[in-house]
């Protein structure tokens, strides 16, 4: 287990660790017993930004940053204007910035969580990104109305086998969801066109088996809008778009 660890750490993450490690041989021993190196690092590089991270926020993932990809190249396409947005569960804070930071927008990130808003605002700042920051349970404190909503919520079935390091080290709040891990979806989707412009984006990452089941639950409350399941890098669905022209 140890050697199949590291054989997922990259010799940059590494190299990282050792400029800003105090205990180079510590933190390389919790490496290899499955502690996550980007916690002991303290930073990763997202979409080219520098996002801080703890355990109280999730680690900013690829398929995270091809969900913004992705969200940029739509707005492009569908919108001629400063656009504004809603991050939804924004953890750290890492879909807020790179879409304040890349394309013409106004940004509102939410969270429940104190700490998690905590970071994201530190790393807003680092970042010089503008950014409005609401604590609110999913739509439930936010009254404004929006161009785009964009979420990666917890998806995670409780039942479902994860990966250890995972499941021990980062957050329980932002990783598992009820109802098969279909919760945080259908409590948006119920009640996202109280706060959408009549022309519209909702954007998801999803877990890779979940596309159809969304879909069907998006096409209760969207039924004359397009839903679209797109591919991640490993060729599984894992991005759910809903767009109003």
């Amino acid at each position: 287990m140890k050697k199949n660890n590291i054989l997922n750490i990259s010799k940059r993450e590494l190299e990282e660790l050792k400029l800003v490690s105090k205990d180079y041989k510590s933190d390389y021993e919790k490496v290899l017993n499955g502690y996550p190196i980007q916690y002991l690092i303290g930073y990763v590089n997202f979409y080219g930004y520098k996002i801080n991270v703890n355990e109280s926020v999730l680690i900013p993932r690829y398929e995270t940053e091809l969900l913004v990809e992705k969200t940029i190249k739509y707005i492009n396409k569908i919108f001629n204007k400063k656009v504004s947005i809603l991050d939804i569960g924004t953890g750290s804070g890492c879909i807020s910035i790179v879409l304040n930071k890349e394309i013409n927008a106004n940004l509102t990130a939410s969270d429940i969580s104190d700490k998690a808003l905590e970071i994201a605002k530190y790393n807003a700042k680092e970042n010089k990104a503008n950014i409005k920051f609401i604590k609110s349970d999913i739509l439930n404190d936010i009254k404004e109305k929006f161009d785009v909503i964009i979420s990666n919520p917890p998806y995670i079935d409780p039942n479902e086998k994860i990966m250890d390091m995972v499941d021990k080290y980062e957050p329980h709040e932002a990783l598992y969801a009820s109802n098969n891990g279909l919760y945080f979806y259908e409590e948006i989707l119920k009640n996202a066109k109280n706060n959408l412009n009549d022309k519209f984006i909702i954007a998801f990452e999803i877990g890779y088996l979940q596309g159809e089941k969304i879909k069907s639950i998006a096409e209760l409350y969207f039924k004359d809008c397009k839903i679209l399941i797109e591919k991640d890098y490993s060729n599984r669905d894992r991005y759910l778009f809903i767009i109003n022209e």
